[in-house]
């Protein structure tokens, strides 16, 4: 009863929010009670290798991978574990009770991962496969988000395709259908990576080109003159949200900039709010939250009007920022959580679902 949980943290990974990952790591990793647990760092190239070692983090920051172990995890529920290659030959690296993925970005948060999971039957922290990829594609996101009857504001999904064969015609289209300023994003990425805010033709061009560098699939959408509220949920079939906190970006919109260089962006907790709105945007994050059918954790992003009060949901965030200065976990701990209770929590809504998916009848 008192032997500690193996725990593989994983970073880094193959996705434009490589370096996020490393910060959400080095602070998890920080605050891991290691009387509870025994814990597992590996981390994941931006070419997709698997490295393990004691002092990983650190060889990844310096970006130093000589002294690291290549390791894999196997689809296959008879091999459980990690597994490291000698050669042309694999053999037991370590056990694994729990996995943490500390990935943003594709490779990691969109559904890929979680399916070699759940392959492997290995319980992790987090949504499973669907709310994942749901969570993660920005354009079926809002389109589930429509379809249930949330409030979103207009918007277009586009391809590469459609913009390297004629961006001036899609760009036509764009400005038929929005108004400026139009904000271009990659469908499947996160921490506003290949962001653009455009507010003519020239700068809806350029934002078409840099968003189709990261993504086959773009999202435009109008721009809103609104307050940027987020709440983090935590919890599986009963979840529970923060409180609401406020993102006053020191640029034009919150970009990768301003929330990973720029001291001057502020984080409002909690966001200065009446109690009847506190609780509506409490109450709709939960209800998106269970939309999309997520689990473990998320934060929810919305785009509160100014003038009118409705409250656009923007999006979710499955896997989102977890250094000790992330909207995510400063939320709960102004809601009352600590940091390192909140590692806690996760593992053990981690366990539950998994105790819960492994008593599902899998023969007729």
């Amino acid at each position: 009863m008192n032997e500690k949980l193996r725990l593989l943290v994983l970073f880094g990974g193959r996705s434009g929010e490589h370096e996020v990952s490393l910060m959400s790591a080095r602070s998890v990793l920080g605050a891991l009670d290691r009387e509870k647990y025994d814990v597992i760092p590996v981390g994941i190239t931006k070419e997709g290798r698997w490295l393990a070692g004691p002092h990983a983090l650190e060889a990844f920051t310096a970006g130093e991978f000589t002294d690291l172990v290549p390791v894999t995890l196997l689809p296959d529920p008879s091999r459980r574990g990690l597994w490291r290659w000698e050669g042309e030959r694999l053999q037991p690296y370590a056990a694994v009770d729990v996995v943490f993925p500390v990935l943003h970005g594709p490779f990691g948060e969109d559904g890929t991962l979680q399916g070699l999971l759940e392959l492997a039957d290995l319980a992790y922290v987090g949504a499973g496969v669907v709310g994942s990829a749901v969570g993660m594609d920005k354009g079926i996101f809002k389109d589930v988000m429509r379809a249930h009857g949330f409030a979103v504001s207009p918007y277009l999904v586009l391809t590469r395709g459609e913009v390297e064969a004629a961006a001036e015609e899609v760009a036509a289209r764009c400005e038929a259908q929005l108004r400026y300023p139009i904000f271009v994003k990659p469908a499947n990425l996160g921490s506003s990576v290949g962001i653009t805010k455009a507010h003519n033709r020239q700068e809806l061009l350029a934002g078409l080109r840099l968003a189709s560098l990261y993504d086959r699939r773009l999202v435009v959408e109008q721009g809103v003159d609104a307050r940027e509220i987020e709440v983090s949920v935590l919890g599986n079939e009963a979840p529970v949200a923060s409180v609401p906190g406020e993102i006053i970006p020191a640029a034009a919109f919150y970009s990768y900039e301003a929330k990973y260089e720029d001291e001057a962006s502020q984080l409002v907790i909690p966001a200065a709010l009446s109690p009847a709105k506190t609780e509506e945007i409490r109450q709709l994050a939960v209800a998106i939250y269970q939309a999309v059918d997520l689990a473990g954790m998320a934060r929810v992003d919305f785009l509160l009007e100014k003038t009118t009060g409705v409250c656009y949901i923007n999006e979710v965030n499955t896997l989102p920022g977890f250094t000790q200065i992330s909207m995510y976990p400063k939320l709960w701990e102004a809601s009352g959580l600590s940091y390192s209770e909140l590692l806690d929590r996760l593992i053990a809504l981690a366990l539950a679902r998994y105790d819960t998916r492994r008593r599902l009848r899998r023969e007729r």
